[in-house]
């Protein structure tokens, strides 16, 4: 009895380190484009400390849901999955200062505020890529499958599944727009809107959202029954998120300084512009996870 005991530690051991090892292959892989990012390094210098802090403190409860879902290891309890959370914020925190100081883009001589800022905002999208390693580095396992199965089975209320779908979305809407919101680009194609440009762009985002999950037959896609109609999956799923990428993207733009001192207008057709990325990664995030 105890031989056995001990092996099923050992096994759950292994398991938990391979785990880290992919959620720190996932920090890096998934945080990469930001790091070597000029805008994000230069917020190191600006970003108001409100704005930071507040980044910090929605980024914890938002990797303690996305744990409870693809965290290092099954959790069962809100315990276990604040656990792997911080474990997934240490890691974002030490890829981050280990790649801006292998870039040189931190030094030595550098104020703390300063390399504290800088870390701080890339170890949040390099912890979400720590928690999404598990899920996309690992091999098809029996025993993650089996635990994804569990998570995802159909013991849960409607309401809870839906917020739980809604939550995925924003995920990675968040993700997505937190790579593009810092850049000069969103706002100058924003300039070269017109109206009607706008406004294909959000039929556009509309349409690519709801053939990610429902058309084209992605790995993960999901089907609509004959019950759900032609517009009911698109009106209840489609149109709710790609309202949670418009108001993911205001945020990430408000949090990274890029809409300071714009007209509402330009605001509002800034916010459309990384909107659209925001809709795919929003849609891809009910695929991946």
């Amino acid at each position: 009895m105890n031989s056995i005991t001990r092996s099923d530690q050992v096994a759950f051991e292994e398991r938990y380190l391979r785990g880290l090892a992919r959620g720190l292959a996932g920090a890096l892989l998934f945080s990469l484009p930001m790091l070597m990012t000029m805008e994000m390094w230069h917020l190191g210098f600006s970003i108001p400390k409100g704005r930071l802090l507040l980044l910090l403190l929605v980024n914890l409860p938002l990797l303690v849901l996305l744990s409870h879902r693809i965290g290092f290891e099954r959790t069962i309890t809100w315990r276990d999955s604040a656990r792997d959370a911080v474990v997934a914020y240490a890691m974002g925190i030490v890829a981050s200062a280990f790649i801006l100081i292998l870039l040189g883009v931190i030094t030595f001589d550098m104020p703390p505020r300063q390399w504290v800022s800088m870390v701080g905002i890339q170890a949040v999208p390099a912890s979400i890529g720590a928690l999404l390693g598990r899920s996309q580095l690992s091999m098809a396992e029996p025993d993650d499958e089996d635990d994804d199965a569990d998570r995802s089975s159909p013991g849960d209320d409607n309401t809870a599944g839906y917020a739980t779908e809604l939550f995925m979305m924003a995920v990675g809407a968040l993700f997505l727009s937190l790579n593009l919101a810092p850049t000069e680009e969103v706002i100058l194609i924003a300039y070269k809107l017109t109206h009607w440009h706008a406004l294909a762009l959000i039929c556009v985002s509309l349409i690519i959202m709801h053939g990610f999950v429902y058309a084209v037959a992605f790995r993960g896609s999901h089907q609509a029954g004959p019950e759900d109609g032609g517009w009911k999956a698109f009106l209840h799923f489609t149109v709710p998120g790609y309202a949670v990428a418009l108001m993911v993207s205001l945020y990430s733009m408000w949090t990274l300084q890029s809409i300071d001192d714009l007209a509402s207008i330009e605001i509002l057709l800034g916010v459309i512009v990384l909107a659209f990325p925001a809709a795919i990664g929003a849609a891809a995030a009910r695929l991946i996870l």
